[in-house]
C-alpha cells in the first residue's frame, strides 16, 4: 500500500505550510488529493514530489506562471528541453538584473553613509539623500 499524508504530515515533511499546499492546488500547481470517508486529504508521495518541485523552483525566484510551465513540460518527457532552458535562461537574465541594481543600491548607501558626520538629525546625510533624490543615481520620480 502507497504510503499517504495527511496535510499537516505534508506540510512538515516538505517545510512548507499548510496554507502554501492548499494555495497551490487551488491554482491547480499541485493536484487535488483524494478525500477520505472522513473528507480529509490524502497526499501520496507523488503530492510530495510535486511539491518539492514547486517550493525549490519558487526558492530560485521562478514566477507561479513558469513554475506552471516546467510541470507541463515535464509531463511530456520525451519533447527536447530547449523551453525548460528558455525558462532558466530568463529567470538567470532576472537574477542578474536584480543583483546589478543591489550592486548600485549597495554603492548609494555606502557613499551616503561614508558623508555621514554622525551629528544631528538636522545635518543627517541619510535623511537629506533620501529627501532630496538629485544627487541619487537612480530617479525615483517622473519628470515634470
Amino acid at each position: 500500500m502507497e504510503r499517504v499524508f495527511s496535510i499537516g504530515k505534508l506540510a512538515e515533511a516538505s517545510g512548507s505550510k499548510v496554507e502554501t499546499i492548499r494555495y497551490y492546488e487551488s491554482i491547480g500547481l499541485l493536484p487535488e488529493p483524494e478525500r477520505n470517508a472522513g473528507n480529509q486529504r490524502r497526499y501520496t508521495p507523488r503530492h510530495y514530489d510535486r511539491l518539492a518541485f514547486i517550493l525549490h523552483a519558487r526558492d530560485l525566484g521562478l514566477s507561479t506562471e513558469a513554475v506552471r510551465q516546467l510541470i507541463d513540460l515535464s509531463l511530456h518527457p520525451d519533447m527536447p528541453c530547449r523551453d525548460a532552458d528558455e525558462i532558466a535562461r530568463r529567470q538567470l537574465e532576472d537574477v542578474r538584473q536584480r543583483i546589478a541594481r543591489l550592486k548600485l543600491l549597495e554603492a548609494e548607501l555606502e557613499r551616503t553613509l561614508s558623508s555621514c558626520t554622525h551629528g544631528t538629525i538636522a545635518e543627517c546625510k541619510v535623511i537629506e539623500a533620501l529627501a532630496q533624490c538629485g544627487a541619487c543615481e537612480r530617479h525615483h520620480r517622473p519628470p515634470r
